[in-house]
């Protein structure tokens, strides 16, 4: 599902105002869920995630975090749902096997954390977290769930674009918040704002009022495929939470963007959407391009050996502050 963009208004509309009593529903079943007590796992836990449906840059804050962390000797180990894989359906936790799943079995994001520390995919995060101490890790990292309450979080962040913040400020249906605003920022230790933008500013500015500690952040492409890109005719598209940005960081790196394609968040691409990217590449005389996301999606149905892709990582600015808090959080539990 691709978020509505009603959503992402600085005020309510029509439409917001009008799905606003059953966002008043979702929100008062979420603050419940939100004061429940979980379980304490074997091992620290660190949570990632956001305050709205749809992408703010989790995957890779994740994996920023585990190699910083594995840069201070520790071993940790992802905790991931694996949206839109079978495995997240199943009762059993699932450590991921690059050389024998795929992102039909593990969901997308999966196959890109196990490249850097193992990946337990289950929806049960109790399970889940049994699993990951099962790894030989030392500390758990959380790719989402920061509105679910079955895990104690020794660490909590927040995830969230500068240029979109949390939108409208409504819950869903009628906006993008997960929950209330004001009980979220009561349940996290940090807040990362990647990228500028006067939305998020201003969500930084609430956050800090509540004694959250606020951090930039901001997408680094990876500087080869940039430099192989800059200056070439490219079809890009994307299925992520806002395919918009990748095509900006495109040309931001010097890529000629002649035509875009956007689909929904993890959406698998089919035979008829790839025959038409295909054809826009050969019209435009350009190169395909895509998302190291997408790229994981699409290895499992297709030829994607005349596929580039623009990888890009989390840069934290403030780094060694946030290491700090991060490792005293973890040291305290």
């Amino acid at each position: 599902m691709r978020p509505p963009a009603f959503w992402w208004l600085p005020q309510p509309d029509a439409m917001a105002l009008a799905l606003s009593p059953i966002g008043y529903l979702w929100g008062a079943y979420s603050n419940r869920r939100l004061k429940q007590t979980g379980t304490r796992a074997g091992l620290p836990v660190i949570c990632v995630g956001n305050f709205v449906a749809g992408g703010a840059g989790k995957t890779p804050a994740a994996m920023a975090l585990a190699k910083i962390l594995q840069s201070h000797g520790k071993r940790p180990a992802f905790l991931t749902r694996g949206y839109g894989g079978s495995a997240s359906r199943a009762g059993k936790p699932l450590r991921v096997d690059l050389s024998a799943h795929d992102a039909r079995i593990t969901g997308d994001e999966a196959l890109l954390l196990a490249r850097i520390a193992p990946v337990i995919v289950t929806a049960n995060r109790v399970a889940g977290a049994h699993a990951a101490e099962m790894t030989g890790g030392d500390i758990i990292i959380m790719d989402d769930g920061l509105q679910n309450p079955s895990l104690t979080k020794d660490f909590s962040i927040a995830i969230a674009d500068g240029e979109t913040g949390t939108g409208n400020g409504k819950c869903i249906p009628a906006g993008p918040l997960r929950a209330p605003l004001d009980s979220q920022l009561g349940i996290i230790d940090a807040l990362i704002v990647v990228g500028a933008g006067e939305a998020g500013d201003r969500l930084a500015g609430r956050a800090k009022a509540r004694g959250v500690a606020i951090f930039r952040a901001h997408l680094r492409p990876a500087p080869e495929a940039a430099d192989r890109l800059h200056g070439q005719r490219v079809v890009a598209f994307a299925g992520i939470g806002r395919p918009e940005k990748f095509f900006a960081t495109l040309e931001s790196v010097g890529a000629n963007v002649v035509d875009a394609y956007s689909f929904d968040d993890h959406q698998m691409i089919d035979a008829a959407n790839m025959q038409a990217l295909r054809a826009s590449a050969r019209k435009h005389m350009a190169q395909l391009v895509t998302t190291e996301k997408d790229l994981a999606r699409l290895t499992s149905v297709h030829d994607v050996s005349k596929i580039n892709v623009l990888p890009v990582t989390l840069a934290i600015e403030d780094e060694p502050r946030f290491t700090a808090l991060m490792m005293l959080k973890v040291s305290a539990a």
